[in-house]
């Protein structure tokens, strides 16, 4: 699919258009004894309906060769040995925190957009790993993150702000250099069965800056994308409300596919997730042929409003027959879908 048929299904106006499909970018060199030349031959048997050019965010601790300082924490922090991701705390305490205010990163880094993209027919993707609470948590502690909206909130809102200029800028300078198309973000809010905060932290320390983000993606022309896994359904409401365009990946076993089909479907673009914490690795073809089947089925609407991927990355025991069963399957849907479009609408 070309650039301009991925924008009309995104914005809903996809009528008579096939669903567009993404699953290479969740597929990596692991599903192949890590050789990234097999995967690419592999990857060249299917479509792939986006192409995608991200930003370089900064390190936690140490910056890159180009710029030494963009990183994100204070000056002279090392991150701890032995201790998992979610539990590293390199901002010890707020109140003590003006170093890492002081040197916060510099969005005209020459580090944060490098090399060349060819802006080809494809719809281009910009975009970077973690947002706010996946920032937040990486440099505060998990523990350490969920307290702080009620312990610190001025701190909250003041890292927050000054994320959401630096990003803001960042989405400016990739619109310029590569003349991208939308922005993905991650940003997991949610556990299987709920988020992970209230509403009302949500609304307070969250929807402003996410509005922001997606007012800018707006006003530079582009979509925003927003990655979060776990149940979100309680904001999703707010997420339509103040103009998310594309949703990933209504992560399968956490939320009823179609409850949320019905209520939000005509509303948000919906990058469907097909799960991956059994399907890829202990499923059968078959198996893997009727979720993507059921999926579409349940997801998709005569204007549009879905793309199919996976709902995470790859890990090294995913079958290839299973992923070969899912490219056929989708292709044999849209196949379908073809068939029955009437040439007028075309």
């Amino acid at each position: 699919m070309n650039r301009e048929e991925v924008i009309r299904v995104i914005e809903g106006k996809g009528q008579g258009l096939p669903v567009p499909l993404m699953y290479d970018f969740w597929i990596g060199k692991n599903v192949f004894e890590n050789e990234e030349i097999s995967r690419e031959e592999w990857l060249k048997k299917y479509p792939c309906d986006i192409d995608t050019a991200f930003h370089n965010m900064p390190g936690n601790t140490k910056g890159p060769a180009e710029d030494p300082d963009y990183f994100w924490s204070a000056p002279g922090k090392k991150e701890q040995e032995g201790v998992g991701l979610d539990a590293q705390c390199l901002i010890e305490d707020w109140e003590d925190a003006e170093d890492f205010f002081d040197t916060f990163p510099d969005a005209e880094s020459p580090a944060m957009i490098v090399g060349e993209k060819e802006k080809g027919d494809k719809y281009l993707l910009g975009g970077w790993w973690y947002c706010f609470f996946e920032r937040l948590w990486s440099l505060r502690g998990m523990e350490n993150a969920l307290t702080d909206f009620y312990l610190y909130p001025e701190a909250i809102h003041r890292f927050f702000s000054k994320l959401t200029d630096f990003y803001m800028r960042g989405m400016e300078r990739a619109k310029e250099k590569w003349d991208v198309d939308g922005f993905f973000v991650s940003d997991d809010i949610g556990i299987q069965t709920a988020p992970f905060f209230s509403l009302e932290i949500f609304r307070e320390f969250f929807k402003p800056y996410y509005k922001k983000l997606f007012d800018k993606a707006h006003e530079l022309g582009c979509h925003f994308w927003l990655h979060t896994c776990g149940n979100i359904e309680l904001f999703l409401p707010d997420f339509i409300e103040i103009g998310l365009d594309v949703i990933h990946p209504i992560q399968r076993n956490t939320m009823d596919e179609r409850k949320i089909a019905e209520k939000y479907g005509s509303q948000i673009c919906i990058w469907c997730g097909i799960d991956v914490q059994y399907l890829f690795a202990f499923g059968t073809p078959e198996e893997v042929r009727t979720e993507v089947r059921y999926l579409m089925e349940n997801y998709h609407r005569p204007e549009g409003r879905l793309m199919m991927t996976m709902g995470n990355s790859s890990t090294s025991d995913w079958k290839i027959e299973n992923l070969e069963a899912m490219y056929e399957e989708s292709m044999a849907f849209n196949a379908e879908l073809l068939e029955n479009v009437d040439d007028e609408v075309l």
